[in-house]
């Protein structure tokens, strides 16, 4: 599955893992990621792919505009 701008992504390595992130870009193997908490859109995560599992949701690039809107989107995917 590719990777866009957007997705709903877990992260299966790392500090962060089984934590949910969206994807804000994808360059040369790697993701930058937030989640409008611990990595708000002002200092995203930079991940490798392979320490993603990309989720079938995308978040619409209207609802990705703030952190707010960004922890919204991903609050029925932390349990």
């Amino acid at each position: 599955m590719e990777f866009v701008r957007g997705m709903v992504v877990r992260a299966t390595a790392g500090r962060d893992q089984g934590g949910f992130f969206t994807v804000l870009s994808v360059e040369e193997g790697y993701a930058m990621i937030c989640n409008g908490k611990r990595r708000p859109l002002e200092h995203p995560k930079k991940k490798k792919l392979k320490h993603l599992a990309p989720t079938h949701t995308v978040v619409p690039e209207q609802s990705m505009g703030t952190n707010r809107e960004i922890r919204k989107a991903l609050a029925a995917f932390q349990g």
